[in-house]
């Protein structure tokens, strides 16, 4: 396995509301999740979910008020910062969400060519992705916000890396380049590397992904095969994924009543359960994650 995540818990320590005491919000809760070699696994959600909270746990890059637990491995052994120093940027590629992850005083043809690139393998990528030449030499602040995604995308695919963990990597970019980029991650994955693709266009997604795990309220509530996906809402196993594919616009956007609940006031067992139709006292207890017709799904009424 390539990617291995198990039972992982993010807080944040906070100040409370009247501003004196402190407190820890948990954001993530017992999310387990994995991806193996050759393989591409989408995780998608609304907005709010907690996915990049996801990326930023694998990678380290939380910020320093918040702790974790739970574990998380890569080629089978424990990713230690020690361990994610030595690869990170060669074994294990970031596109991040966030177009300020680019240095504003560096070149942009410099910051992707970065310690391990070559300039020709540079402008080979700047070519796939239509960025103009001259690009190399522009700074971040010169270029468009669809150009500086482009950018991202270069640096990550400079190497030769074994795992790629994608954070929102379309928003910005055409259709046909964003199919583009997924097509490449497709290629990638084809030829041995593993791909986390975290993103909210799970109509995209269906495009390249072999697996696709729902989040809700800051964790997995079901993981299947993309064919179920497509097969529609009857193939799927909890009712908020079914609900996730109602609200797709081509299902005319059905809502289900009520909202997200907010990380400080979550329900006890199941997150969704407020929500639900299939809602009765049985909901209340522990939601283990277990498997269904070849899915794993965290709900006591799946079948």
């Amino acid at each position: 396995m390539i990617l291995d995540i198990n039972d992982l818990v993010v807080s944040f320590s906070m100040y409370q509301k009247n501003g004196f005491q402190k407190g820890n919000l948990e954001v993530i809760h017992k999310l387990s999740l994995s991806v193996d070699r050759g393989e591409i696994v989408a995780v998608v959600g609304s907005s709010g979910s907690g996915k990049s909270i996801l990326a930023h746990a694998v990678l380290n890059l939380l910020p320093k008020n918040a702790s974790t637990s739970g574990t998380i491995s890569y080629k089978d052994e424990l990713l230690t910062e020690k361990r994610l120093n030595g690869i990170l940027g060669r074994e294990i590629a970031f596109i991040p969400q966030s177009v300020d992850y680019l240095d504003p005083v560096m070149k942009v043809g410099k910051q992707v060519i970065g310690v391990f690139g070559t300039r020709q393998r540079q402008r080979e990528l700047f070519q796939q992705y239509h960025l103009p030449q001259n690009t190399e030499n522009k700074y971040p602040f010169q270029l468009s916000g669809g150009m500086a995604r482009r950018i991202l995308i270069s640096g990550a695919m400079m190497g030769d890396p074994d795992l790629i963990i994608a954070d929102e990597p379309t928003p910005g970019l055409d259709t046909a380049m964003a199919m583009e980029t997924l097509k490449e991650f497709r290629r990638m994955a084809d030829h041995g590397a593993a791909v986390l693709l975290i993103t909210h266009d799970i109509d995209l997604a269906l495009n390249v992904a072999d697996r696709v795990s729902v989040f809700y309220a800051g964790t997995i509530v079901e993981t299947a095969p993309t064919q179920d996906f497509l097969a529609g809402k009857d193939a799927l196993r909890h009712p908020y994924s079914k609900a996730f594919i109602d609200a797709l616009p081509q299902n005319d956007f059905r809502p289900i009543s009520g909202t997200q609940p907010y990380a400080g006031n979550l329900p006890s067992g199941c997150l969704f359960a407020d929500r639900c139709h299939l809602r009765d006292d049985s909901c209340a207890g522990d939601q283990k994650e277990r498997e269904v017709r070849g899915g794993k799904v965290r709900c006591i009424h799946a079948t």
